[in-house]
């Protein structure tokens, strides 16, 4: 496995399908990003924690130079994916530049656990924090958002994108097995999702919502706001790849609290030799939502 999770899963192996995740989450994640980055100061510096493949701070950075510039900071414990994530920054940053004279947008990468309350000693105090999708892998959540919370200086803003609306993309009757199939997945997905939380080694529960977390932590003006993902059928270039690593993913953590007839049809789905292969449809589509709750430090 590359790096250290504490989910004992290798993020490395999933470069590919974040890469798809986060062109696809483009426009949602463009107006996450303008909306927090409005309400900075000057040359504000942005730490992404948990970064990924970097497709949330390609935006901050465009965010950025239209904003006259600042300082955005890629943390993520799977080198693997930091070095992609920088590359991808960096790039994304000279573009927007180019765009916008005079604006610098200066990117810096940092390997490092987000569940190290030694965190805000490696970090410089941020205006914004920003964590995707990560705070739920980490033993203790409400722990990770107080050292979060620790790493944004006084006035700064905290935001976690968590939880949302489940993503769809498949009919309900595909002409194959017992319609219904996508939402028996997503219970798959959930009774998978209990079994990796207890199986992180000294995790803590947090039974309470994400707005909760962030006013335990300390935080004040806690809110959340959700983005659409829209993408109705046929989609663009690249949803049917998507969608194949999309159900591969959740045929292999669907497999134990699957029926055998559905595990058969996600087979045939994803088999190119399958005359029900997903590469033949033309009614795949992408919906669902993304949610950001967010806090600012007093």
């Amino acid at each position: 496995m590359s790096g250290h999770t504490h989910d004992h899963i290798d993020w490395a192996d999933r470069l590919a399908l974040l890469r798809a995740a986060d062109t696809l989450d483009a426009p949602a994640q463009a107006a996450i990003a303008a909306r927090l980055v409005a309400k900075l100061p000057d040359h504000p510096t942005v730490i992404d924690l948990g970064c990924g493949a970097g497709g949330m701070s390609t935006h901050f950075a465009e965010a950025l130079a239209a904003h006259d510039g600042g300082t955005i900071i890629l943390v993520d414990a799977t080198p693997e994916l930091l070095q992609e994530a920088e590359r991808a920054v960096r790039t994304a940053a000279e573009t927007a530049q180019d765009s916008q004279p005079g604006s610098k947008v200066e990117v810096r990468a940092v390997v490092a656990d987000l569940a190290d309350g030694s965190l805000p000693d490696l970090l410089p105090a941020a205006d914004l924090v920003w964590a995707s999708r990560v705070v739920h892998h980490l033993p203790d959540q409400q722990a990770a958002i107080g050292t979060l919370t620790a790493v944004a200086r006084a006035g700064g803003v905290v935001a976690l994108a968590e939880g949302g609306l489940s993503f769809s993309c498949l009919p309900w009757d595909i002409g194959i097995g017992r319609p219904g199939l996508e939402d028996r997945l997503q219970a798959a997905q959930a009774a998978w999702f209990v079994g990796m939380r207890e199986g992180i080694d000294g995790a803590v529960p947090m039974p309470y919502g994400w707005t909760v977390a962030l006013e335990r932590a300390g935080l004040a003006d806690v809110s959340s706001f959700s983005a659409l993902v829209d993408h109705p059928a046929p989609g663009p270039d690249g949803l049917t790849d998507y969608v194949h690593h999309h159900l591969s993913r959740l045929a292999t953590h669907g497999a134990d609290h699957l029926a055998e007839e559905d595990r058969a049809t996600l087979a045939s789905l994803l088999d190119p030799d399958s005359a029900h292969h997903l590469g033949k449809r033309r009614d795949l589509f992408l919906l669902g939502a993304r949610t950001v709750h967010h806090g600012r430090r007093p």
